[in-house]
């Protein structure tokens, strides 16, 4: 029976899962795949620490170049993350002739078009289900199993770490940074939570989404972004108020002439399916245009999850390797010919629904005000609600607007802003009124 030998760059939490994986699952996978995977190296700037799998010590190494030169790895596999040296190592590896699996979201988004045309000009794959949604099988469905599909939009919770953080604030009334801290003790959240609760990371992995969907080039700087930081409880109070739940959400929609593309905080019925996604879990809402609507959902991240999804890619250019087929599926689903530039929407081009709040003196016609400055920029209201003093004696209105243009309503608010009854910057929440 052949042998695949494999090269494990990385020894940290996905690395050793999927170290785990192959070593444990070896006979099952090779049941599945016709040949043996050996895990030949395993290469880490730590080899001591016990990462409580038993493996050959003979196979570890602190020397990555080595593992990318040795003519009898197969399939070198990135687990470092980052930029520098993983970019480095992965374009080395391509150009000696390796396959290449990858969950690195960052390097991707930002540098993916380089990767995979290296990939193609040196008659190799690179695999990355893993960098989308951990455990869940949202590149291979979305480039061959919806493949008869025009995907007309994408609705994602692609950030386990902040949809941990608002579930928790929702069931509990807690504040952001203690949920936050929460998180952090828990190993939820980095010590630097930037990428995951300002909406980075989930902007990365729309990036890559976008390209599959709709055969765009990579491109990261497109993507608005925006995060949760600014979510308050007593926000989270009026949502309630109005039926709706927020979700830290990728949003994608083909408009024909103009694509969406963003990253948001988001209020959304409290009796959809994304509403319901709690906790750590991911969940991906596609809309087809011959399939309809379709959810994938699972856990996305963990080291057991991210190792499934690695592993899988590994099996994958293994069958490839062992029928000689490169490039039976193209990297994003479309043959580089015919991938193509689009339009973004930007988002003051973004028509709406909004939820607004606005911290006012408890005075007569402060109401109507506001409600006049919205007016004359052409936004209606289809709600109001007022409740009470909040701590600093200002009162708390919130408003839910009909559909509206974002620019017009940037223009509002920095007008009702200025005004001597507002105490503190508005805060602005989009809604996506689906189910």
């Amino acid at each position: 029976m052949r042998k695949i030998c494999i090269g494990l760059l990385g020894f940290g939490t996905v690395g050793s899962g999927t170290a785990k994986i192959l070593v444990e699952n070896r006979e099952v996978l090779k049941s599945r795949l016709g040949a043996d995977l050996e895990l030949k190296w395993i290469a880490d700037l730590d080899i001591t620490r016990d990462r409580g799998i038993a493996v050959d010590r003979k196979i570890l190494t602190t020397n990555a170049e080595a593992v990318i030169n040795d003519p009898e790895v197969d399939v070198v596999v990135e687990l470092i993350g980052g930029y520098v040296p993983a970019k480095q190592f992965i374009l080395k590896a391509l150009k000696n002739g390796k396959q290449v699996v990858t969950a690195n979201k960052a390097l991707l988004a930002s540098h993916g078009n380089e990767i995979f045309a290296t990939a193609r000009e040196n008659g190799v794959e690179i695999g990355f289900e893993a960098s989308v949604g951990g455990g869940i099988p949202l590149i291979r469905s979305m480039k061959e199993g919806l493949v008869a599909n025009r995907i007309k939009g994408l609705y994602g919770i692609l950030n386990g770490t902040s949809n941990y953080i608002l579930s928790k604030m929702t069931e509990e009334g807690a504040s952001f940074v203690d949920v936050l801290k929460e998180a952090q003790a828990m190993g939820y959240a980095e010590a630097d939570p930037t990428f995951d609760v300002e909406g980075i990371d989930a902007a990365h992995k729309l990036t890559i989404l976008l390209s599959i969907a709709y055969g765009v080039p990579v491109n990261f700087d497109v993507v608005y972004t925006e995060g949760i930081s600014r979510i308050t409880p007593l926000d989270i109070m009026f949502m309630k108020e109005f039926g709706y739940r927020i979700k830290l959400l990728a949003i994608s929609k083909d408009h024909g002439d103009a694509i969406e593309a963003r990253v948001h905080p988001t209020l959304i019925p409290e009796t959809s399916l994304l509403a319901n996604v709690n906790g750590a879990y991911n969940a991906l809402y596609v809309t087809g245009d011959a399939v309809g609507n379709v959810m994938f959902y699972g856990l996305g991240a963990g080291q057991m999850p991210t190792g499934s999804a690695v592993v899988s890619d590994i099996v994958d250019v293994a069958r490839n390797i062992l029928n000689g087929a490169v490039g039976r599926v193209p990297a994003v689903g479309y043959q580089p010919a015919f991938l193509k530039e689009r339009r973004i929407k930007p988002i003051e081009e973004l028509v709406a629904k909004y939820y607004f709040r606005f911290s006012a003196n408890d005075s007569p016609g402060v109401l109507s005000k506001i409600s006049g400055i919205l007016g004359t920029h052409g936004i209606s209201i289809e709600s109001a609600y007022q409740k009470g003093r909040d701590l600093v004696g200002a009162v708390p209105i919130v408003m839910i607007s009909h559909e509206a243009k974002e620019a017009a309503v940037q223009s509002a608010l920095a007008e009702i802003d200025k005004m001597d009854v507002v105490k503190d910057k508005t805060v602005l929440i989009r809604i996506e009124d689906w189910q």
